[in-house]
């Protein structure tokens, strides 16, 4: 049985995805996350409709590098719906990206939601907030 297997059965439900646009942002942010920097995430609000696997308060993720390998184990401690102008710098230091700054994280996301062909500033984000509870 694979890892990304036995993970599931011991956190039923989880997903098991990367986050970023890329490999190499993907394992980027699985570094973050493992070192405690990255606590928050987003994503627009249209996508989340669209999930299959749409994330609950309290759901497991198994986040991959970008070779699809598993880091870590996280769980949704929080999920709140915000426009994309009304994100604050505490919420863009938690995403925990480049210099923390608000400046930088308008800047990565617009660039991330244009490639996805979707941006706004009025553009609704859900976003999360997680834990790890598993580093692997």
């Amino acid at each position: 049985m694979n890892a990304i297997k036995e993970l599931k059965i011991k956190y039923p439900g989880a997903n098991a995805a990367q986050m970023g646009d890329s490999p190499q942002l993907a394992n980027e942010l699985a570094d973050l996350i493992v070192k405690g920097i990255k606590t928050a995430s987003c994503g627009s609000f249209a996508s989340y409709q669209q999930e299959e696997f749409a994330p609950r308060i309290g759901s497991y993720n198994i986040i991959l590098d970008g070779q699809d390998a598993p880091v870590c184990v996280i769980r949704l401690v929080s999920m709140r719906l915000i426009r994309f102008c009304d994100v604050t710098e505490e919420f863009a230091r938690k995403e925990g990206e480049g210099d923390l700054s608000l400046e930088y994280w308008r800047k990565e996301h617009q660039r991330f939601f244009t490639a996805e062909g979707s941006f706004s500033e009025n553009m609704e984000l859900i976003a999360e907030e997680f834990e790890v509870v598993e580093v692997l």
